[in-house]
């Protein structure tokens, strides 16, 4: 029995994983830049698990909720600048979105 590697298949998956992984970090990353940018900062709630090794208190909850509120109120961007942030959040989501699903589709399909 003769076992062959097709070793620059190898590499193209290899480049291709990594060039998804950047693309789609990068745009999660981007999404949330321009959120925090137009004054909407994401603060989630803690969920409450039983084998969490720590859990963030109801206090530290309305801290991070107070100092996200702060920080929008701080934001020396425009109404329009704001809009147009929040706008640019929301399609670098979609677009990331889309990477992910194309990505599914590859796999699917192949």
């Amino acid at each position: 029995m003769n076992v062959t590697i097709d070793w620059l298949a190898f590499v193209q998956v290899f480049v291709v994983a990594l060039a998804g992984a950047i693309l789609v970090v990068g745009l999660y990353a981007t999404g949330l830049r321009l959120l925090v940018r137009a004054g909407r900062v994401p603060v989630v709630t803690p969920a409450e698990f039983t084998d969490a090794i720590t859990v963030i208190s109801a206090k530290e909850a309305q801290r991070a909720a107070k100092a996200a509120a702060k920080a929008a109120k701080k934001s020396p961007l425009s109404d329009g600048q704001k809009l147009l942030a929040r706008v640019g959040a929301y399609v670098s989501f979609v677009l990331c979105g889309l990477a992910v699903l194309g990505g599914l589709l590859l796999i699917i399909v192949r």
